[in-house]
């Protein structure tokens, strides 16, 4: 709950109207008196003038209880302030939240910079709904019961830099809807029906940062769009029904680009063909895109780079194929039966065998060259052994046969 603040509009006129209602009530008590008791011919009772009693006093009191209180019934309505919400003065701030509206209040004060008007039973906005805030610089529509908005609704916005549309019934988008949102910073579209966006907004929207469009039904999203938001560094396009295939080519490339530029994005996961279902579309490899055309004549080079062969000449359907069957050539993403990530798999595994079996063999030429070195240094030994024990056996033998003789 906000305090109601009296504008400093209204709080001048106070004092001269507690002023005025005083001066009435004291002639009106004076007179009335007087006028009766002149009537009857008497003199005014003792209990009238004594000093515990005063009909003047009393009579104020009861004028500024009435004047409190049509105060309390009118403020709002000569002030400028909706019956139905809260206007807090300082801040500019008006607060229309959960009072079952089911249309923009038309009274807003002029002067309003921040107005909420979420959960509320809103189901249309009509183009002259924010025609009296023209210096609104945040809107909440949160949780109203929009299914579409028509062109020129935000017209006269020039200041306004926050838009919350979340939770709403909205199911397309028209072209260049939010044109005349040249400050726009946050938009935020989450948790609508919305199947379909245009490939533009609005101009360039050369200081929007925040773009949340997740919880939709879209199944795929147009570089074009994302290319109009040059400053844009936050983006939320989880939970949608990502159809991956080529058509979300070119929204995977410029993701990567967004990413590595230091954006912050969530994960889009694929709903759909079975291949790729419940797969991150920024995970899946680029070789298995190899059956898609080029997605545009002007990628940048880095991108060029990262495909490599995956991108080059794409061979045709048959000529006898329907044209339905040949867009669904087209489109569809054939896994190959040998993807190139497994060809590089086998490469990998010949050439560590070709090194292992390398390795071997020079195990075993130093095997062998130790063993016959060994064996080489084992009789060379033996012969030294031989010579040196030959003239001890002869002289053992020459004494032997002198003893017997």
């Amino acid at each position: 709950m906000y305090p109601l603040i009296i504008p400093a509009s209204c709080e001048v006129g106070i004092p001269q109207m507690r002023k005025l209602k005083l001066r009435e009530s004291e002639r009106f008590a004076q007179d009335h008196t007087t006028s009766e008791y002149k009537h009857h011919g008497s003199a005014l009772p003792p209990s009238a003038t004594r000093p515990g009693f005063n009909c003047s006093f009393f009579l104020f009191v009861v004028g500024e209880l009435l004047l409190l209180s049509s105060m309390i019934f009118l403020l709002p309505v000569v002030c400028g302030c909706p019956g139905r919400c809260r206007c807090h003065s300082p801040s500019n701030f008006v607060d229309c939240s959960r009072q079952g509206l089911a249309e923009v209040p038309s009274d807003l004060p002029p002067q309003t910079l921040t107005l909420h008007l979420q959960d509320n039973q809103i189901r249309q906005l009509p183009a002259s709904a924010f025609k009296s805030v023209p210096q609104l610089t945040t809107l909440n529509l949160y949780n109203n019961s929009l299914s579409n908005l028509t062109s020129g609704v935000f017209r006269g916005l020039q200041h306004l830099r926050v838009l919350n549309l979340t939770q709403n019934s909205l199911h397309s988008l028209e072209s260049r809807l939010f044109h005349s949102l040249p400050q726009l910073r946050e938009l935020d579209l989450s948790s609508n029906n919305i199947s379909h966006l245009p490939t533009s907004l609005g101009e360039p929207w050369e200081n929007l940062t925040v773009f949340a469009i997740q919880q939709n039904q879209l199944q795929q999203l147009d570089r074009a769009l994302l290319e109009s938001m040059p400053r844009v560094r936050h983006l939320f396009l989880k939970d949608n029904l990502w159809k991956c295939n080529c058509h979300l080519l070119s929204l995977k490339l410029w993701l990567e680009t967004f990413i590595y530029k230091g954006g912050i994005t969530d994960s889009i996961i694929c709903a759909s063909p079975d291949t790729w279902k419940g797969k991150d579309l920024l995970k899946i490899p680029h070789e298995l895109y190899q059956p898609c055309p080029f997605p545009s004549p002007d990628l940048e080079s880095s991108q060029v780079q990262q495909l490599g062969a995956a991108h080059q000449a794409v061979p045709r359907p048959p000529e006898n194929h329907s044209s339905g069957e040949r867009d669904h050539w087209e489109c569809e993403i054939k896994p190959k039966p040998r993807p190139a990530n497994l060809r590089h798999a086998v490469a990998t595994i010949i050439i560590t065998g070709v090194v292992c079996g390398i390795v071997c063999l020079m195990m075993l030429a130093a095997a062998i060259y130790g063993c016959t070195y060994a064996a080489i240094t084992a009789q060379y030994h033996a012969g030294r052994l031989a010579q040196i024990n030959e003239p001890a056996k002869t002289e053992g033998k020459e004494l032997f046969d002198s003893s017997m003789a």
